[in-house]
């Protein structure tokens, strides 16, 4: 079913760094223009969710003026001796207009704590495994990450934390997926596991920026797709 999503006068401003848990978590908004994924407007873009018809996983959408941008989710644990969650996402951005798209990157949040990027490098890059392992927290291996590795998000392009200013161009009818990665901030009732299974619990926000527009997407932890265990 579709929903006429609102046209807002919102900004999702996340402050740098990852906030410890006895901190409150910190959200600004100002003003600007955005489409929320699944809020319901007369005008503005409109959202979406279909099934991937090949894995019958979701894919939120918003389609404004010849711009649709899609987004899927997946989660898995950091690895065997890790602790915490790797939480994934894909961008995909289809130009139906006769113009070129610049696509930035917005922020995200899991309930209400920002968050980064990992840094996400390939192998053969100048760091090896144990570097990897025993570096900082933010610097991943590509390869580790299975919700990548799968094929269930895109390797084409990366929002990394050492690209995150980075503008991609989507020409005149085309697309452009790009994939970005950060470690769950929260320390503590992350997940969730039930006889059903593992989940990340709360609500995770993101956006990007298209042209002049942020397009926010909204996931439930719940709606969020396990991958696997990172290696």
């Amino acid at each position: 079913m579709k929903h006429f999503c609102v046209f807002a006068f919102v900004l999702f401003v996340f402050t740098p760094g990852i906030f410890a848990q006895d901190e409150a978590p910190v959200l600004k908004i100002e003003a600007k223009s955005a489409f929320v994924w699944g809020e319901d407007a007369p005008s503005g873009a409109v959202s979406s969710s279909v099934q991937d018809p090949l894995t019958g996983n979701t894919i939120h959408k918003l389609n404004y003026r010849g711009v649709e941008v899609s987004s899927r989710m997946g989660f898995e644990g950091a690895g065997m001796n890790e602790r915490g969650t790797f939480l994934n996402y894909t961008i995909t951005v289809v130009n139906s207009t006769d113009s070129k798209l610049s696509l930035r990157y917005g922020g995200i949040s899991v309930d209400g704590y920002t968050a980064s990027p990992l840094k996400l490098v390939r192998a053969g890059k100048g760091f090896n495994k144990k570097e990897i392992r025993d570096g900082k927290q933010d610097l991943v291996e590509i390869g580790r990450i299975h919700c990548i590795t799968s094929g269930f998000l895109s390797s084409d392009n990366f929002f990394s934390a050492d690209t995150t200013s980075e503008v991609f161009n989507v020409p005149p009818a085309a697309a452009l997926t790009v994939s970005s990665a950060i470690k769950d901030p929260r320390r503590d009732h992350a997940i969730l596991c039930s006889i059903a299974g593992c989940y990340p619990t709360g609500t995770i926000r993101y956006y990007v920026r298209v042209e002049n527009f942020d397009y926010v997407f909204v996931w439930s932890g719940r709606s969020a797709v396990y991958c696997g265990q990172a290696k």
